[in-house]
């Protein structure tokens, strides 16, 4: 048997980070070895001068001071918004990239990642109420709107906030140990399920996500309303006050998406919902999210989540049978 191989995994916590975040990835990389003998990942919560750290929340973590002499496997950076990077934290970053370490950034962290060059010419996700700020500020950086990105080296990732980091973790400890490791590990850490590369991170609003451009707002909630009875693209246009061209230019500035792409996007995640958590027919959902018949909802909805309307209603179904019944034995 090959011994175990020791991967330090520095989190490294800036002031306003998410305490949600430190604490899912700290929680993440301590179960995984106890589902795998490959490697023996050891996670440790750092900062550039050590003591504690405040997150967003108030919340503080205590941390050791980043040592860059240290043999990293791969190194988290957890930032908030406004998230304090010095010369030296970007030349340290740089180094360690260098030495063929792993830089990960959450949340806020990809942008420092991005300030420190780590980033360009390579996609990267981020909080998208960060999105516009960093397109302008980091042009070399293709900026995404997934919940998630891992580059083909898997030397650089990224990914929103929230528990977006343990869709990323999952997925990089995949490439690394197997699909099944990550799907005992996603199990272990309470998770229905965990977020793919095509997932798009979830914006709470039409209006939130128009923000800084009123007739994309304006598209958005134009959409959201005629979900049943879907508006070509150029109605939605002209009921703007913009031409077709205008519109897909704000849909791709914004979203990253032409309008029908998006569109179809809001009509297949409201037949999803509608599958796990209602008693309709596939038919009738597929009617009420616009689709015109069986066969056209059926195809476009494999298309999008890879498996057909029956079958999400089908694993559903397997999932209440499986879960232990509340009734009381009777004395």
């Amino acid at each position: 048997m090959s011994p175990t191989i020791e991967r330090p995994i520095a989190l490294l916590l800036l002031p306003g980070h998410s305490a949600l975040a430190a604490g899912a990835l700290l929680d993440a990389f301590s179960r995984v070895n106890e589902l795998q003998d490959e490697a023996d990942y050891r996670p440790q919560p750092v900062s550039p001068a050590g003591g504690p750290v405040a997150a967003s929340s108030g919340a503080r973590f205590i941390t050791e001071a980043l040592d860059p002499q240290l043999p990293w496997h791969a190194l988290f950076v957890l930032a908030g918004e406004r998230a304090p990077a010095s010369a030296a934290l970007l030349a340290l970053l740089r180094e360690l990239g260098a030495r063929s370490c792993v830089l990960a950034g959450v949340d806020g962290g990809s942008a420092v990642l991005a300030a420190a060059g780590l980033l360009d010419g390579e996609r990267a996700s981020v909080h998208w109420t960060l999105a516009d700020t960093l397109m302008e500020a980091y042009p070399a950086v293709v900026w995404s709107g997934q919940v998630w990105e891992i580059n083909a080296a898997a030397s650089r990732l990224s990914c929103g906030g929230g528990t977006a980091c343990l869709d990323l973790a999952l997925a990089w400890l995949a490439g690394l140990h197997g699909d099944r490791l990550a799907q005992e590990l996603t199990v272990a850490l309470g998770l229905e399920r965990a977020r793919g590369r095509d997932e798009r991170q979830r914006r709470p609003s039409s209006e939130r996500m128009g923000a800084g451009s009123p007739k994309l707002a304006e598209a958005l909630a134009l959409m959201e309303a005629n979900l049943a009875e879907p508006l070509p693209t150029e109605e939605v246009a002209r009921l703007v006050g913009v031409s077709r061209r205008q519109l897909e230019r704000l849909f791709k500035q914004h979203l990253d998406s032409l309008p029908s792409r998006y569109y179809l996007e809001l009509r297949l995640s409201r037949a999803r919902r509608l599958l796990q958590q209602s008693s309709q027919s596939i038919l009738q959902i597929g009617l009420s999210c616009g689709f015109s018949s069986g066969p056209h909802f059926s195809n476009s909805y494999k298309a999008s989540f890879g498996h057909t309307p029956r079958d999400e209603r089908s694993q559903r179904a397997a999932a209440w049978r499986s879960l232990p019944s509340t009734e009381e034995t009777p004395s």
